[in-house]
């Protein structure tokens, strides 16, 4: 008998059919004898629709307090009708809000972190045989406020369930049937991967992948957490991730590609080329609570340097003021920038063990006359800076480089 913590997002819990469906596939679950904790987010829709009342009634800047009070209606609402759903089908079941299961937060309202969980009361209504649903993306802090835990809560509150529970498994249902070598609908040769390490999907997280929410996979790898990510509505095995990183001839030296268009890219050229000027061009874009990603400096014989780095897309306008304003006051030549690129990463363990990777990638790149503007590597990843009209091309053509295309069926 195993301990399953489930989590269902709001397409899977989006209407009263599909959460009846939900309750199926948990009493078959339940059926076989395992542990049932159930974790789901509000329906689909609801959340969004919550965020917009509070704003026409706030002019636009609603109490993050109150905010947090009124959003998390909305799982309530879904774990109640589960549970009613659940015992409809025979099968004993029992809802609770965060602060009932008493999910501590710190109070930073809207994007709270998990400080503890008391696993007490779930502990004592599984041993009596019910199947626990508890709503995601929220907790309690110590004075008893309702906190919210920010984007992708429902999936962190599943893997700090799994972890306080040290559950055998938690699966994440969603709206694909796995991790994929890449987004199929820009390869439709991208094959689902059956295991990846909590590592390739951090790095896959963060570089543009939109399967699991980062935090999630922190947490999950911190508390070594197994992971699967599942279809909601259809059968198959998801994809595992895991801590293990199998030695094995057929281990692939890439496990999948990554890729963003939500990049922009500024440059200062001419800048004094002085100690300290990184900080002075980077600092006042910190200040302004700007995220930079990929940096390059170059630095030219009459001692000055072109400083470019990389923003999100949505930045650029305020990252752009700030840079003009830096540039004036350090004599820079002139600042420019594009918003026309995209980043293309590869991802994989296996690069620690094989040597050549990156020229791999950039031969195949130049084989389809694809310019790399910028470069960015780690133990088991290169990101490549490149136009982005080419984007797909790239996507594709590395795909096929580091041999992740699915076999051709016989027939095709």
């Amino acid at each position: 008998m195993a301990l399953i913590v489930q989590k269902f997002g709001g397409t899977s819990v989006g209407t009263v059919e599909r959460i009846a469906q939900v309750a199926e596939k948990v009493k078959k679950f339940r059926e076989k004898g395992d542990d049932i904790v159930v974790v789901v987010s509000a329906m689909s829709g609801e959340t969004n629709r919550l965020i917009e009342l509070a704003r026409q009634i706030s002019d636009d800047q609603p109490i993050a307090r109150e905010l947090d009070v009124m959003v998390s209606t909305g799982e309530q609402v879904t774990i109640a009708l589960l549970a009613m759903a659940l015992i409809k089908r025979g099968v004993p079941a029992v809802s609770y809000t965060g602060s009932q299961v008493r999910i501590l937060t710190d109070s930073a309202h809207t994007k709270a972190r998990i400080l503890s969980i008391d696993d007490t009361n779930i502990r004592a209504d599984l041993k009596a045989g019910r199947v626990v649903v508890v709503a995601g993306f929220q907790g309690v802090d110590e004075q008893g406020n309702i906190t919210t835990l920010g984007r992708g809560g429902s999936d962190t509150t599943g893997v700090a369930l799994a972890a306080a529970l040290k559950a055998d498994e938690c699966q994440i249902y969603t709206d694909v049937d796995g991790v994929y070598t890449t987004d199929p609908r820009v390869v439709p040769k991208a094959q689902r991967l059956e295991k990846i390490t909590f590592e390739e999907m951090l790095e896959m997280a963060s570089l543009g992948s939109k399967v699991l929410q980062i935090r999630s996979v922190e947490f999950a790898g911190k508390y070594n957490v197994p992971l699967r990510v599942l279809h909601s509505f259809q059968e198959g095995p998801g994809t595992l991730i895991t801590l293990d990183e199998e030695e094995s001839m057929e281990q692939p030296i890439i496990s999948g590609i990554a890729f963003n268009r939500d990049e922009a890219k500024l440059t200062i050229r001419g800048v004094p080329d002085l100690p300290g000027v990184a900080f002075k061009i980077l600092g006042p874009i910190s200040s302004a609570n700007i995220e930079v990603d990929m940096i390059v400096q170059n630095v030219a014989h009459d001692n000055t340097t072109d400083f470019t780095f990389t923003v999100h897309r949505n930045d650029y306008q305020s990252a752009q003021q700030v840079l003009e304003a830096t540039a004036r006051e350090l004599g820079a030549r002139e600042v420019v920038g594009d918003v026309n690129i995209a980043k293309v990463s590869i991802v994989g363990v296996g690069m620690r063990s094989h040597a050549g990777v990156a020229s791999r990638m950039f031969e195949a790149l130049a084989k389809e006359n694809i310019n790399i503007q910028m470069i960015s590597t780690s133990e088991i990843k290169v990101s490549v800076v490149i136009e982005e009209k080419y984007l797909e091309l790239a996507v594709r053509a590395l795909h096929t480089a580091f041999e992740l295309d699915a076999p051709a069926r016989q027939g095709d």
